[in-house]
């Protein structure tokens, strides 16, 4: 049985025991994300930090407030209703600007793109529902019912409140409120909030209407996110949308502004996505390579990775190789770019399809194997944490110092998380990224970075043998390994 070597002083575990159930669970990257990390050695300047992001946390009732602002806005600029002017302000975004502009322009064709009006060359009123008769006839029911009993939009199209009530219910219960349209076929108007208000007689489907429209709104809103964290009813506010890492003050989640998701850089939005789902699908075929054990190149003896740096030791041989590559460990750092590279077939163009496809599987599945070790060595490092926490307190017991002594070993694995993190997400970037002088750049500042984090996780496995200048140095040497690749090539 061989282990990493960073866990030398850890219990040994016999190949072929269960695996922790912490390998098949969800790791929690928000806790390292919204770690403060507050040493001014390692914060980038603020006008210098790629990664810096204006944003605020709001309440409910602070959103409230912002949205009705821009609600009185529109009522006194161009003299509607309320419940109009949030249709206005849902269909364009909230820009306001943009709203007043058209209404100068073209009043009535700003209520028409709006959904709030008609056509002008529209029929609106039903020939056979004409204000001649005092019964209507519902188009949905059939039944005939009087005038104050029946209600209609700007188009004029008539049913029953009994109809219109079924019909908002039903709308509600499926979460829709805002784009709820007009019951009559081919008719697009949009139900206003008063409208359908006034038509809903139950207290818990107003509830449910007031609620879900609010949402709505916030969606529809660019400077508006709800964050993303169980149970959490903050709402980010950004006066820009760009995939930037948001944290919430509440309950710590963070996540990219721009698409709600795990944050994401260097990597944008769309390619995070179509990796995300690429993995989904290829989950099956990339099943082997999540295994956590490999032979020893020297000894051939399985080995079982159970810590996060990729520095090996084999317990039988001492042999020390890299977990990715397999390469010696020694000859290693030269070589280290070469290790975190793919390195494509020059001639694949001209191979058949058959070829071109195994190619193309064997690319994804270097990109994924060292996205999935990245992960996982997140999880193992996670595990390291909380010794290194237990450490310090049984130090701290035994009068060894105080925990603002020990503090620099917390600041050494939050950063190491910080950065790790980041390593990552560099490996879908590079996937989609086409063959270049960029890519390169991009590929060895990776390898870079890869590099120190692996040198940052062996010493502080190794904190105790480790003098601490050599560590803060190391931490320094990381952090601006990733700044340097962040600045480069971070999208907005």
């Amino acid at each position: 049985m061989s282990r990493n070597v960073c866990d030398e002083g850890d219990d040994e575990r016999d190949y072929g025991e269960e695996e922790d159930e912490e390998d098949d669970e969800c790791f929690d990257y928000d806790y390292y994300n919204a770690t403060d990390y507050d040493s001014e050695l390692y914060e980038c300047e603020r006008n210098k930090d790629s990664e810096h992001f204006e944003y605020e946390c709001l309440q409910i009732e602070q959103v409230e407030r912002l949205l009705n602002e821009s609600v009185e806005s529109i009522c006194s600029s161009i003299g509607i209703n309320p419940s109009l002017a949030k249709v206005l302000l849902y269909t364009h975004k909230w820009d306001i600007d943009r709203i007043k502009e058209k209404h100068k322009r073209d009043s009535f064709q700003l209520l028409t793109d709006a959904r709030i009006k008609s056509p002008r060359n529209s029929r609106t009123v039903d020939t056979a529902n004409r204000a001649s008769s005092y019964y209507i006839q519902c188009n949905i029911c059939l039944q005939s019912s009087s005038a104050e009993k029946c209600a209609s939009l700007s188009c004029g199209h008539q049913f029953c409140k009994e109809c219109w009530c079924s019909h908002l219910e039903v709308q509600v219960t499926q979460g829709i409120t805002i784009g709820i349209e007009c019951m009559a076929q081919g008719c697009h108007i949009l139900v206003p909030e008063d409208f359908a208000l006034n038509i809903l007689t139950k207290t818990s489907f107003r509830e449910k209407y007031q609620q879900f429209a609010f949402a709505a709104y916030v969606k529809s809103h660019p400077e508006l996110r709800y964050c993303p964290g169980t149970n959490c009813s903050v709402i980010i506010r950004a006066k820009e949308n760009k995939s930037k890492r948001v944290i919430c003050k509440h309950c710590k989640t963070s996540f990219c502004f721009k698409c709600g998701g795990d944050y994401h850089a260097p990597t944008n939005c769309e390619t995070i996505k179509f990796w995300l789902t690429k993995c989904a699908d290829d989950s099956e075929t990339a099943n082997y390579i999540s295994a956590h054990t490999k032979d020893c190149p020297k000894c051939h003896i399985c080995i079982e990775k159970n810590g996060g740096c990729n520095h090996m030791q084999c317990y039988s041989c001492k042999h020390d190789f890299c977990w990715m590559c397999l390469g010696d460990w020694k000859t290693h750092g030269s070589e280290y770019y070469e290790c975190s590279r793919y390195k494509e077939n020059p001639n694949i163009a001209s191979e058949s399809v058959h070829a071109q496809a195994r190619e193309a599987l064997k690319k994804y599945l270097f990109y994924y194997e060292r996205w999935e070790n990245h992960a996982r060595s997140l999880r193992l490092e996670a595990q390291t944490l909380e010794q290194i926490k237990t450490r310090i307190h049984e130090k701290v017991m035994a009068n060894k110092g105080t925990w603002i002594d020990w503090q620099y070993l917390l600041d050494a694995a939050a950063l190491l998380a910080k950065c790790r993190y980041t390593l990552q997400y560099t490996y879908p970037y590079a996937y989609y990224m086409e063959s270049g002088p960029r890519k390169q750049l991009f590929e060895y500042q990776q390898a870079q970075l890869e590099a120190e984090i692996e040198n940052l996780s062996w010493k502080i496995e190794h904190a105790e043998t480790t003098d601490r200048g050599d560590l803060e140095n190391q931490m320094d040497i990381a952090e601006k390994r990733r700044a340097t690749l962040l600045k480069d090539f971070l999208s907005s």
